[in-house]
């Protein structure tokens, strides 16, 4: 599915990308909600479980959830494999977030599993999906 032109294209999105959810983690959800498909369908499957589907119940679900984060929290991305190709795109791995919550003293570490598809819309990337769930530790291997 890779290839080599599309897959330079989404690198250098996945800056804009990260960007994005950096601003997320701090209260702000325009510029993932900018990143969202419009022309083509969204589906959210959160860390809390459920799902969201339909491109503006994402968006509101997105508006939603960043109201809880405050300023000074931080994110970044461990991407364990991307590929682009053909109008398609993905990348898997870990976002690993120090959070600033309401209620919360003290920043709430949260590190999520994800996996992310996006679809070309004419010359820009946009997000159809996201899975994103909590690091459960490793269970104790049995002997």
């Amino acid at each position: 599915m890779t290839d080599s032109k599309d897959l330079a294209h989404f690198e250098r999105f996945m800056k804009q990308r990260e960007q994005a959810a950096q601003a997320y983690v701090c209260g702000d959800a325009e510029p993932l909600g900018a990143l969202l498909a419009r022309t083509s369908d969204a589906t959210f499957f959160g860390p809390g479980g459920g799902h969201v589907h339909g491109t503006e119940d994402v968006a509101t679900r997105y508006t939603l959830d960043a109201a809880s984060f405050d300023k000074g929290s931080e994110s970044s991305f461990e991407i364990f494999q991307m590929g682009a190709g053909d109008g398609v795109a993905y990348w898997v791995g870990i976002q690993h977030a120090r959070v600033n919550m309401e209620g919360k003293r003290e920043p709430v570490p949260m590190d999520l599993r994800i996996t992310e598809v996006f679809r070309r819309e004419g010359d820009d990337w946009k997000l159809v999906h996201r899975h994103a769930d909590g690091m459960a530790k490793e269970a104790p291997k049995k002997k």
